[in-house]
C-alpha cells in the first residue's frame, strides 16, 4: 500500500512518527499492521549484511527505523546476516557480490556491530534491542530438506520477474544458481524470526520489497501467521546523487574509517533543499523546530546546516566529539586553529628527509593516488599551514611544522588534515 492510499491517519505512535518523517514509502495492509503497533510490544527486525568492516549512512535510516520503533515503545532486532553474507545479497546489483571468507565475514560483524550501539538499547529488557546472527538456523540447513519444505512454495516465475533479476537477464549479465536462492533465504530469516522471536514486522529499502513480500507469503503458509512488511523510500540528495556518497568514497559510521570531524563536515555540506527531510530522517529534532529550522532563507540556511551536523554527529560519536568536530571546523574555517581536524601520524624520519606533497597528500586522503594530488595542486586546490602550493614538487620539512609538530593540509575549502611527526 503507498501512503497516498492510507484510509486514515494511523492509531499506533510508530506508524505515525515514521510516516511523519518520512520514513515510509510502502507497506502491507495498513489497518492491520496500524492496531498490531497500537496494542502490545510491536517487534520489528532489518538484516544487515556483513560485507565490510562498517556500514555506512546510506544503511543509516534502517537504523534509525529501529530506532524509532524503540522509541515508540516496540522491539528491534538487529539481524546479522552471518548466513546470508556467504551468498550476498544480488538485489539492485549490477553484477555478482565477491565471496568473502568465514573469517572475513566474522571480522566484518564484529566491527559492524558497534555501528548500532549508539542509537539503540540493547539489553534483556521487553524493549530492549537484540541482535541475531542468521548463522544460527541458516547454517544449519540440509539442502534436500529445506528445498522440500520450503523451496515448493517459490515459483521460478515468480523470481526472475524480480525487477533486478529481470535487469541482469535483460543485459545478459550472468544471475548465479548462488544469488538466486538469496531471496528463499532471505523470506526463510522472516519465517524463523516469527516462529521463534515472535517478530511480525520486517523493514527495509523499497529495494527489498519483493524479498519482503516473498517472506510474508511464506510466513502466512508456513505457521499461518500475519505479518507486516514497511518500505522506506530510496535516499537520494535533491540534485539526484546517492546518499552517502562523496567524491572521497562512502561515509562510514565507523569512526576509524571516517572521523568524527569528516561526518560533521559531510552533513554540513547538505544541500539547502535537504535539511529539513535530513532532519527529520536522521535526527530526534522535534517537527516544530525543523519547520523553523528549514525554512531559513539565504545565508542563514547554514546554520541550519550545522544544526543537522550537530545533531547527527552527536548522536553517532556523542555530545563531546560532535562539539569537537563543529569547533575544529569553524577554526579551520577562520584559519585559527588546527585542533580536532583528523591526525595522520607520520614518523619524522621523512621530514627529515624531505616528504614529498604527493605522497603526503594521498597519506592524508586527501588525494587517492599521486596523480590525484599534482591535478590539485595544478587547479591550485592545496594548501599548506593555510598557504597556497604551487610547486608540484614540493617537499615538507622539519620546517613545515607548525608549532604544535603538525602540518595543515587542505584541498579545496572542505577537506583537511594533520600530518603530526612523531
Amino acid at each position: 500500500m503507498n501512503l497516498s492510499d492510507l484510509p486514515s491517519p494511523p492509531k499506533s505512535i510508530f506508524l505515525r512518527e515514521m510516516i511523519g518523517r518520512g520514513h515510509v514509502y510502502q507497506m502491507t495492509e495498513f489497518e492491520q499492521l496500524d492496531t498490531y503497533c497500537a496494542s502490545g510490544v510491536p517487534t520489528a527486525y532489518i538484516g544487515f549484511d556483513c560485507t565490510a568492516k562498517s556500514l555506512h549512512v546510506g544503511s543509516l535510516v534502517q537504523i534509525m527505523n529501529l530506532r524509532r520503533l524503540q522509541q515508540a515503545g516496540g522491539k528491534p532486532i538487529v539481524l546479522m546476516g552471518g548466513g546470508t553474507t556467504k551468498v550476498g545479497d544480488p538485489t539492485d546489483k549490477e553484477k555478482s557480490r565477491p565471496i568473502l571468507s568465514e573469517a572475513e565475514i566474522a571480522s566484518n560483524m564484529a566491527s559492524i556491530k558497534k555501528n548500532f550501539e549508539p542509537f539503540l538499547k540493547f539489553g534483556s529488557g521487553p524493549t530492549d534491542a537484540v541482535m541475531i546472527d542468521n548463522a544460527e538456523w541458516l547454517d544449519r540447513i540440509n539442502y534436500i530438506e529445506f528445498l522440500r519444505d520450503y523451496g515448493k512454495h517459490f515459483t521460478i516465475n515468480k523470481m526472475i520477474a524480480q525487477e533486478t533479476v529481470a535487469r541482469r537477464l535483460r543485459n545478459e549479465e550472468p544471475y548465479t544458481f548462488l544469488e538466486f536462492n538469496y531471496m528463499l533465504l532471505q523470506s526463510y530469516d522472516f519465517l524463523e524470526l516469527a516462529r521463534k522471536y515472535k517478530c511480525r514486522i520486517q523493514l527495509g529499502g523499497s529495494d527489498q520489497w519483493g524479498n519482503i513480500v516473498n517472506g510474508i507469503d511464506l510466513t502466512r503458509r508456513i505457521i499461518d501467521t500475519q505479518v507486516f512488511g514497511v518500505t522506506t523510500p530510496l535516499i537520494t540528495t535533491a540534485s539526484g546523487g546517492k546518499m552517502g556518497k562523496t567524491a572521497e568514497g562512502a561515509v562510514w559510521l565507523n569512526p576509524e574509517m571516517r572521523s568524527p570531524y569528516d561526518y560533521w563536515q559531510f552533513w554540513r555540506n547538505t544541500e539547502d533543499a535537504d535539511v529539513g527531510r535530513f532532519l527529520r530522517l536522521f535526527t530526534d529534532v522535534p517537527e516544530a523546530e525543523i519547520k523553523t529550522l528549514e525554512s531559513a532563507q539565504g545565508a542563514d540556511i547554514n546554520e541550519s546546516k550545522k544544526r543537522l551536523a550537530d545533531e547527527a554527529t552527536a548522536m553517532l560519536h556523542g555530545a563531546g566529539e560532535g562539539k569537537k568536530a563543529r569547533a575544529a571546523a569553524e577554526a579551520v574555517f577562520s584559519g585559527a586553529s588546527s585542533e580536532g581536524m583528523p591526525t595522520i601520524e607520520v614518523e619524522r624520519a621523512k621530514f627529515d628527509a624531505g616528504y614529498p606533497i604527493a605522497d603526503a597528500l594521498v597519506a592524508a586522503k586527501l588525494a587517492d593516488s599521486k596523480g590525484d594530488a599534482r591535478r590539485s595542486i595544478q587547479q591550485n586546490a592545496v594548501k599548506l599551514n593555510g598557504e597556497a602550493v604551487t610547486d608540484e614538487k614540493l617537499v615538507l620539512t622539519v620546517a613545515s611544522l607548525e608549532a604544535d609538530g603538525a602540518a595543515r593540509l587542505s584541498v579545496g575549502k572542505k577537506r583537511h588534515a594533520r600530518l603530526k611527526a612523531v
